[in-house]
């Protein structure tokens, strides 16, 4: 990370760049505006980029397709902006490996607490590199580099997959409902939908492929989820 961190603000309304560019500079954040999606992505790559902030409806790309690319190449967090009532790209841009979302019209004040959150979890991680490792089986979980192998094969995922599954897999036999799956792996208290996490839960199985395996994420019906790692060795 930067001494003073970057933030992409990626948008096309200007009064969204003006409002929050204020309180970002009061909390000792430089910022970088882009107004349309190949904006975004053509100053992601030429800066050195700590956070982005980024609009789901801009002209030239899309949000969705904005954090598809910056996502092939880079897990710098990234919080989306939806409008309110688009569930399905807010839910997409999640799978996608968004880090957060926030529902406009918004506080200025919300998004600093939110990129405030992002870098408390993100200092973590970096000192905690060493602990950060599970394995199970053919199942390695590393949270240090964000990298999951099955069969000793790196298998594809997205930040947020990673962390839900790490929480899971480290704490094995231990349920955890969706509020509070959404509120550690988000970082905030989450007033979202909670199918979210549903979705996420979904695809690490089929990524995982517990069925050919001694582990197992298991569902707890009317309460939440946990991770079975199996009969020991």
């Amino acid at each position: 990370m930067n001494a003073k961190p970057v933030i992409l603000i990626a948008d096309d309304d200007r009064v969204v760049h003006e409002s929050l560019g204020l309180y970002l500079k009061e909390e000792n954040y430089d910022y970088v505006s882009a107004y349309d999606g190949e904006e975004a992505i053509e100053a992601f790559h030429k800066q050195n980029i700590d956070l982005i902030i980024l609009d789901i409806m801009m002209p030239k790309k899309s949000g969705i397709d904005v954090c598809k690319e910056v996502r092939r190449e880079s897990k710098v967090p990234i919080i989306m902006l939806t409008a309110k009532g688009e569930e399905i790209d807010r839910i997409l841009g999640l799978e996608l490996g968004a880090d957060d979302y926030i529902v406009k019209p918004f506080s200025p004040r919300e998004v600093i607490a939110r990129i405030k959150a992002i870098f408390r979890r993100l200092d973590t991680s970096d000192s905690e590199d060493d602990r950060n490792l599970v394995r199970y089986d053919s199942l390695e979980i590393n949270l240090g580099n964000y990298q999951v192998l099955v069969d000793q094969k790196p298998v594809a995922f997205t930040p947020k997959e990673v962390e839900i599954l790490y929480l899971l897999a480290s704490n094995p036999g231990q349920v955890f409902d969706r509020e509070t799956i959404l509120s550690r792996i988000w970082g905030y208290d989450y007033f979202g939908d909670t199918r979210t996490v549903d979705t996420h839960i979904k695809r690490i199985r089929q990524k995982i492929n517990c069925e050919d395996h001694s582990y197992s994420l298991l569902t707890v019906y009317g309460v939440g989820y946990k991770f079975d790692p199996g009969p020991k060795a």
